[in-house]
């Protein structure tokens, strides 16, 4: 017979392996988050020097060699060129040099990289004995002041999205897929509706383009639940940990939300590019601040991850049906031995029924 310290023992191995999921969070979360934002850097920060005379030319030179890497300073012949390129995100901050130097910056682009470009060019103007003049050419709205309230937007989208492939996943594990599946689907299209609220008649961090807001707040939520519910198929337990990977880890630090690419190291500056939550984010500030400038873009990233989403749905269907053909022979067994319990005695759990309970267990707890 086993000793008495074998059940102990068990359940204390049974909670350490449990533990391992938060401490994989704990170690993810800080590689993330301090890797993206303990010591943000300009490099290649691209800014405007304005005018054409020798002596813009040679201040344009001596900013970008002082540099080293952190700026990227080009000239441009007059003032409306370089509002075009902030309105355009294509510069980040444009300076006009004269008895009364001005800079020009777009706030609603990043507030952070706009204050990197005023410190730049409030030493440059304090050179030539001048206060600066710095003019907004894209200003956030009166609600969101600081212009993250959309990178706040994204975060509460996202933990509605993935907390609710937790519980699809766990608990509704014993349902067909295509269940799943609009469950899925309904569930991103409260969380959208419910980002919506927040963004418009509760905090108003957006003064119009509200109905485009939704729109790419359900793509970001379908494309998160989609591809969660379909990985559970493959990661069972370790689905909220794969999840939290992709769409907090890598994704709110790719962002953008408070620290553009120009900002952060070279792996979060390159996610940014295709990352689904950069491509809310950028969305978002497109179609409200920008008059859709770039917009096709953002919502080709999001149309993506929600394609890869239902690629994903596809493929986990297929593999579930094999599963099931496979099964076939072991359910016959377990009914015959359910069969046998009920004419001798009280039933024991299975042990299917042990690993779904695990599951849901180990998805509670990253949740």
């Amino acid at each position: 017979m086993p000793s008495a310290g074998a059940a102990p023992a068990g359940a204390l191995r049974h909670v350490l392996g449990h533990l391992l999921t938060p401490l994989l969070m704990c170690v993810g979360m800080g590689l993330a988050y301090l890797g993206a934002f303990h010591s943000p850097q300009p490099h290649d920060l691209r800014v405007d020097v304005v005018g054409s005379g020798t002596t813009t030319q040679v201040l344009a030179q001596t900013l970008h060699d002082k540099g080293a890497g952190a700026l990227d300073v080009r000239t441009v012949a007059d003032r409306q060129t370089a509002v075009t390129a902030l309105r355009e995100q294509t510069s980040y901050g444009a300076y006009i040099p004269g008895p009364h130097p001005e800079l020009l910056v777009a706030t609603a682009s990043s507030d952070t990289s706009a204050m990197a470009v005023e410190k730049v060019f409030t030493k440059v103007a304090a050179g030539q004995d001048a206060p600066l003049e710095v003019t907004d050419v894209a200003p956030v709205s009166d609600g969101d002041p600081t212009g993250q309230g959309v990178f706040f937007l994204l975060v509460a989208l996202s933990i509605g999205s993935y907390a609710s492939v937790a519980v699809i996943g766990g608990a509704g594990a014993v349902l067909p897929l295509r269940i799943r599946a609009l469950l899925a689907a309904g569930t991103s299209l409260a969380v959208s509706l419910i980002g919506t609220a927040f963004a418009g008649p509760m905090f108003h961090l957006v003064d119009h383009g509200l109905g485009g807001v939704w729109a790419m707040s359900w793509l970001y939520s379908a494309g998160i639940l989609l591809i969660g519910v379909g990985l559970h198929t493959f990661l069972r337990r370790w689905t909220t940990l794969g999840v939290m990977v992709l769409f907090v880890m890598l994704n709110f630090t790719s962002s953008g939300g408070i620290y553009r690419p120009e900002l952060q190291p070279g792996l979060f500056a390159a996610l940014h590019a295709f990352w689904n939550g950069a491509g809310f984010v950028e969305g978002v500030r497109s179609h409200v601040y920008f008059d859709g400038h770039a917009l096709g873009g953002h919502l080709l990233v999001l149309a993506l991850w929600l394609l890869a989403g239902v690629a994903l749905m596809t493929v986990a269907a297929l593999a579930e049906a094999r599963r099931r053909t496979a099964a076939e022979p072991d359910r016959a067994a377990e009914a015959a031995t359910a069969h046998g319990i009920a004419e001798g005695g009280a039933k024991t759990p299975t042990t299917e029924e042990e690993r779904t309970a695990e599951e849901e267990l180990e998805e509670t707890v990253g949740v």
